[in-house]
C-alpha cells in the first residue's frame, strides 16, 4: 500500500531510542528522508541513521535541546541543508521524572512541561512558519499518552499534565491550520515495551501485561505504524484526532 511518503522529508524528535527510533525507521521504510533528533545520545542517533542507511534509506542525526528556541531553529536549518524543509513532523521527545506530588520540586514540574509540551510547541511553530513562508502545508503527529486521560499512580503528575496539554495543543492547532492545508493529529499510546521498562517487565510480566485488556504490552512497531498512517496520504481527511493505541486500556 503506497502511503505517499516516498521522497518526503520528516523530522522525528527523540528519535534515537524507543518509540522514536521505531517511528524514524518506519518512516524511512516508506521512503521518507528522516531527521533523527536527539539531545544527549549521539551514539544512539548514529546507530539509527546507520540502520536506516543500511536498509537503503536516508537519514541524518540532529542534536537539539528542544527547550531552546535557538537550538530548535538550528535543527531545522540543518535538516533543510541535508534534505530540504520537512513536510512531516513527529513530536515524540519526552521527559518523565517520577516523584510524589508533595515532594516534586516546582522546577522539575516546570521542566517537564517545558520539554514535553514546550518542545512540541517550539517544533510546531518552526515547522509551520517555514512551510507557510514558501506557500506549503504539512502534517504534524504529536505523541501524547494514555496518562493524559487516565493519570497515573506512580508520581508522574508533571508528565501526565504535559501529555494532556499536548492533546489540547493538537486540537487548537488543527482548528487554526486546517483552512491552510495542514493536518495535526495525536496518538495516545498505552503501555508499550521499550528498553526503559524491559528489565521491570522481565522481573514481573504479569504486573504489566495484566493491566491491558488485550493481555500484553504493545510493541513500538504497533504504535509507529499508526503514527506513519497519520502522516500519510491515507489519513487525508483526519485532523484534530487523538488516536487510542493501547490494547483496550483506554476503554477501561
Amino acid at each position: 500500500m503506497d502511503l505517499g511518503l516516498a521522497g518526503k522529508v520528516a523530522l522525528v524528535t527523540g528519535g534515537a531510542t524507543g518509540l522514536g527510533r521505531t517511528i524514524a525507521e518506519t518512516l524511512a521504510a516508506e521512503g521518507a528522508r528522516v531527521g533523527v533528533n536527539y539531545r544527549t545520545k549521539p551514539e544512539a542517533a548514529a546507530a539509527v541513521v546507520a540502520a536506516i542507511e543500511t536498509a537503503g534509506g536516508a537519514a541524518v542525526a540532529l542534536q537539539a535541546d528542544l527547550t531552546r528556541d535557538d537550538q530548535v531553529r538550528a535543527m531545522f536549518d540543518a535538516l533543510a541543508a541535508a534534505f530540504g524543509p520537512p513536510e512531516v513532523l513527529v513530536n515524540n521527545a519526552a521527559f518523565c521524572p517520577t516523584a510524589p506530588a508533595a515532594e516534586l520540586p516546582t522546577d522539575t514540574f516546570l521542566a517537564t512541561l517545558d520539554v514535553n509540551m514546550g518542545g512540541t510547541f517550539r517544533c510546531c511553530r518552526e515547522f509551520i512558519g517555514r512551510l507557510e513562508a514558501v506557500g506549503r502545508a504539512g502534517r504534524i503527529v504529536n505523541i501524547s499518552s494514555q496518562a493524559a486521560l487516565r493519570g497515573s499512580r506512580s508520581g508522574k503528575c508533571g508528565y501526565d499534565a504535559s501529555k494532556a496539554g499536548i492533546i489540547g495543543l493538537t486540537i487548537s492547532l488543527s482548528r487554526e491550520l486546517a483552512p491552510r492545508g495542514f493536518r495535526v493529529n495525536c496518538v495516545a499510546p498505552g503501555l508499550m515495551l521499550t528498553e526503559m521498562i524491559a528489565d521491570a517487565v522481565a522481573r514481573d510480566p504479569a504486573a504489566f501485561h495484566g493491566r491491558v485488556p488485550m493481555g500484553r504490552l504493545g510493541q513500538t512497531r504497533e504504535i509507529a505504524e499508526v503514527v506513519v498512517f497519520l502522516a500519510s496520504d491515507r489519513a487525508s481527511y483526519m485532523t484534530g484526532a487523538t488516536v487510542d493505541v493501547s490494547g483496550g486500556l483506554g476503554a477501561h
